[in-house]
């Protein structure tokens, strides 16, 4: 057996209207960064590619917020306002995932990285190909 399995997760917004479903490991690699949605937000995430996400219901109830260069799309159920789930600018072929959305059960531990947004490109060229390895189906 696989030291880290992959499992199915399960998660949503506060009020039930947004729900999901995700293929990833049982232990999380997330992502702290400090840029100023994130800081605000307090934002920490995990990145799986596109095709390891399936939106189960919701998807009329998300509205969307961009702002700057407009490539990441922060999505907010309509009803509570949690972000459950984005597109993340660093990797426009993946999903950004909160943790603290998951259902209770499936999660074993999460390790953090540390993400210097507030230098977004400098952080991008000494970090960026890890970020996109997260949103590669073969890694």
């Amino acid at each position: 057996m696989s030291a880290n399995p992959v499992v199915v997760h399960h998660g949503g917004c506060h009020c039930g209207k947004v729900r999901y479903q995700v293929t990833a490991p049982a232990f999380l690699k997330c992502i702290e960064c400090s840029c100023s949605i994130c800081q605000k937000k307090q934002n920490i995430h995990f990145i799986v590619p596109s095709s390891d996400f399936e939106l189960l219901k919701g998807k009329d109830n998300l509205t969307c917020y961009t702002f700057n260069t407009h490539r990441a799309q922060h999505l907010f159920c309509k009803t509570c306002g949690v972000q459950s789930f984005y597109r993340p600018r660093s990797n426009p072929d993946g999903v950004g995932v909160m943790p603290h959305c998951l259902d209770a059960g499936t999660v074993s531990e999460i390790k953090m990285m540390k993400f210097d947004g507030k230098n977004w490109k400098k952080c991008m060229e000494e970090k960026g190909e890890i970020l996109r390895e997260m949103s590669r189906k073969d890694s």
